[in-house]
This record gives C-alpha cells, structure tokens and sequence, in this order.
C-alpha cells in the first residue's frame, strides 16, 4: 500500500446485511401491519413491517421513502426490497388478479404480503432471512461478489 492511499473506513453493506438486520430488528421491537411503522411517540424504534424494518435497518431511524435516505444507502436499500421481492416471487406468491383473471402486477409485493391477513410475524422473519440466504447464495463465492 503506498503512503497516499486512503483505505475505505466504511464496511460494504450488502442487501443480505439489511435484510439479516431487519429481522433482527423485527425480532427485538416487534412486526407491525397497515403502515412501516406502528404509529407511537414513546419510543425511536416502533414496531415495523417488513421495508419498514429494512428502513431502520439502513438508516437507524424511520424511513417511510428511500428519498428519506442518505444518497449512497439508496442502492443498497433498494437491492435489499427487491431481493424480498424476487424472494417472495417463489416462496410466498401472492399476485393481484383483476375481475377477468389476469395479473395486475408482475411480482408479490413485500408491501401486500406483509398486510396480509394470512401473513405473520414468523413468516416475515424467515422471509427476510431466506432472502439473505439467497441474495448470498447469487452474489457471492468463496466469500466475494462475482
């Protein structure tokens, strides 16, 4: 290394970090349904709906729209709701169909999943870290990105 380099300070933060942590989080402060965020005034860190959790887990605090986030988190952010999504597309579909039978949308909303009725805070969890698993398991190899 030569005398003028500046080594990153940062840790690189994946979408499989955020995820893992926005289970976490939800495990410690609770799953909430209808909005990100459980409406209160008596604590920072209300219960949360699945991208509510990956908000708090990219921010630390509530993020109810990525222009909510630092410019460099946005990406991540973004990667992380979208590898839920793909990861819901095969493990929990839920599509909305129209009155003739066809899809209104291409993919499972992890916004829809989460309200679901049927959904739970358990389901939400091993959502979140089974997408983990998989973002790693496509993006990386022998502990690097491809």
């Amino acid at each position: 290394m030569k005398a003028t380099h500046n080594p990153p300070t940062a840790v690189q933060v994946t979408p499989a970090d955020l995820l893992r942590m926005a289970a976490l989080y939800l495990r410690r402060h609770g799953w909430h349904q209808g909005t990100y965020y459980a409406p209160t005034t008596d604590t920072p860190t209300p219960a949360a709906c699945a991208v509510g959790a990956i908000g708090m887990a990219c921010a630390g605090h509530p993020v109810k729209h990525f222009s909510d986030l630092r410019t460099d988190d946005r990406p991540t952010y973004l990667d992380a709701i979208a590898a839920l999504t793909d990861y819901l597309d095969q493990h929990y579909p839920i599509h909305l169909v129209d009155d003739d039978g066809y899809w209104l949308d291409e993919h499972t909303s992890p916004y829809s999943w989460n309200d679901d009725p049927a959904c739970t805070a358990e389901h939400v969890i091993a959502a979140l870290e089974g997408a983990a698993k998989q973002w790693d398991r496509l993006h990386n190899q022998k502990g690097g990105n491809r």
